[in-house]
């Protein structure tokens, strides 16, 4: 890309296209997914998400394409007597059997006595858990073969991070002369310590360099602000790239920022990996 806000700062920018991977299953979702699938082995997939869940569509739309049954656990009981949005139709329109329950159940989903409550609830006893956002041992592996596209072509790798186990397995797959930057789309100051454990489970120990920059979240997960809406259309405008607004556009923004600051270095290569 060729972008001044980068280059007179002597920073090189590249996109590392994985909104490409598949009109559906586009991205770190379906990274996640494939080892999870293969896990299942042609049992039903149940996992989690909220109104708007990336994660949620994506699964569901891997059970039409590849033929497994789907159960969505959805945060927000009083979801369930309004009409469903966009996100939870196209969910709902390719097989996946909705369950909603309150938020205060929803939190404590990770707890075993809760969890088998649930599954009791949906009718999906015999399922495969995922958890929310995809991320767990499994997908962190199946992650780390973006890191392995990418050794060579970058100093710096950057992605927006929701659960973390994008950026768990993609560290891991790195150079060790690269470093992975994450910049979280949630508040909360949470996320170093989830990705720690995540890499813990999948390898055994924190692998690779990677680091996170909070400051660009918006608000948190969901959130946008008139600011972040005119820079994405300007840099759709400017280099005829869609800007997914929830993790995309905190991404680059963050990165501008980050490259006016000097925080990047100079003479560098920065591959943005766009998720969504």
């Amino acid at each position: 890309m060729a972008d001044d806000r980068f280059t007179r700062h002597g920073v090189r920018l590249l996109l590392k296209r994985d909104d490409l991977i598949h009109p559906e299953l586009i991205g770190n979702k379906w990274r996640k997914l494939v080892p999870n699938i293969e896990a299942a082995a042609g049992r039903p997939v149940l996992t989690f998400g909220g109104a708007y869940s990336n994660h949620l569509r994506a699964t569901a739309a891997a059970g039409r394409l590849l033929g497994f049954a789907t159960v969505g656990v959805v945060r927000g009981e009083e979801l369930a007597a309004r009409p469903l949005n966009p996100s939870l139709a196209r969910c709902a329109a390719d097989g996946m059997r909705l369950h909603f329950v309150d938020r205060s159940t929803y939190r404590r989903k990770a707890e075993p006595e809760v969890l088998a409550g649930l599954l009791r609830a949906a009718g999906a006893e015999d399922a495969y858990v995922v958890p929310e956002g995809g991320s767990n041992a499994d997908a962190v592996r199946g992650c780390r073969a973006l890191g392995a596209e990418l050794r060579g072509r970058a100093d710096v790798v950057a992605i927006a991070c929701g659960t973390g186990g994008t950026l768990a397995g993609l560290a891991a797959g790195l150079g060790a002369e690269q470093r992975a930057l994450g910049v979280p789309v949630l508040r909360g100051g949470f996320l170093a310590g989830e990705i720690r454990r995540l890499q813990t489970e999948a390898f055994g120990e924190r692998r690779g360099r990677w680091s996170l920059d909070e400051r660009f979240h918006f608000g948190g997960y969901g959130r946008t602000t008139p600011e972040l809406e005119t820079f994405a259309e300007d840099f759709e405008e400017r280099h005829g790239v869609r800007v997914e607004r929830l993790y995309v556009a905190k991404l680059l923004y963050g990165l501008v920022e980050l490259a006016r600051e000097g925080a990047l270095g100079r003479e560098v290569a920065v591959a943005a990996v766009l998720t969504a």
